[in-house]
């Protein structure tokens, strides 16, 4: 640290705000990387628990009509788009209340054109989910790339005003020199101390939120086999190869 130090005492000015910059960009980056962790790790525990609730029968609008909640799941917001659009279809409104089952019981099966409306409202439930979890990476991919760029230019700036007292000067020594080529060397060392975190919370984000996303196209196909083979009519199909 006592290089670091000795390299802040003598960084001029514009160098000196460089590293301020940085630094806010240092926080910026590692608030974004903390709280998106959680907030995937939450979203994981959940839809596991999510998956375990939804598969101990074969009946989709269970834990629809039963008022689960599984905060923070990305599984279960695909799920209640999926029932809400299903059940509107079938009833003619989302509401659930004491004789939702009976009436869901009663009530005639979808035409395979009303299954399509419900699988467009899960395909665009996964969209709008994906989106939110990738929210704020931007954040992160510009601490991966800009910070670099910005303590290059820093060095450049503290190199160039180092040389420009020398030619002033009139001659040239190591002792007169060295102190401003550390000082402008300062903000690439702090431009890569942000960066380099960055770029491996950047990756482990992206990679998870790809999982996320993945498993949440896929239990939108298995929640749409599920109602189709529970709640669809084909018999205008079946009519049609007689």
């Amino acid at each position: 640290m006592g290089g670091i130090d000795f390299a802040l005492k003598e960084a001029t000015l514009p160098g000196k705000v460089i590293v301020g910059v940085l630094f806010l960009a240092s926080i910026f980056s590692w608030s974004v990387m903390v709280t998106k962790f959680q907030l995937l790790r939450r979203a994981q525990k959940q839809n596991a628990a999510f998956v375990r609730h939804f598969r101990t029968d074969r009946q989709p609008l269970r834990l629809y009509g039963e008022g689960a909640r599984f905060e923070g799941s990305t599984l279960g917001a695909i799920y209640r788009a999926g029932c809400q659009e299903l059940t509107f279809q079938m009833l003619g409104s989302p509401e659930v209340d004491e004789t939702f089952k009976g009436r869901v019981e009663m009530a005639d099966k979808i035409s395979p054109a009303q299954m399509r409306a419900v699988s467009v409202a899960m395909e665009r439930a996964v969209g709008e989910t994906a989106l939110m979890a990738e929210g704020q990476m931007i954040v992160l991919a510009t601490a991966v790339s800009g910070p670099p760029f910005l303590g290059l230019l820093g060095t450049v700036w503290g190199v160039m005003d180092t040389f420009s007292g020398v030619a002033l000067a009139g001659h040239a020594n190591l002792a007169a020199m060295a102190p401003g080529v550390s000082g402008a060397l300062l903000t690439t060392v702090v431009g890569l101390l942000v960066a380099i975190p960055a770029m491996f919370g950047y990756n482990f984000l992206v990679t998870t939120i790809r999982g996320i996303v993945v498993g949440m196209d896929n239990f939108a196909a298995e929640l749409a086999s599920e109602i189709e083979h529970k709640y669809v009519s084909h018999s205008e199909r079946s009519t049609l190869f007689k």
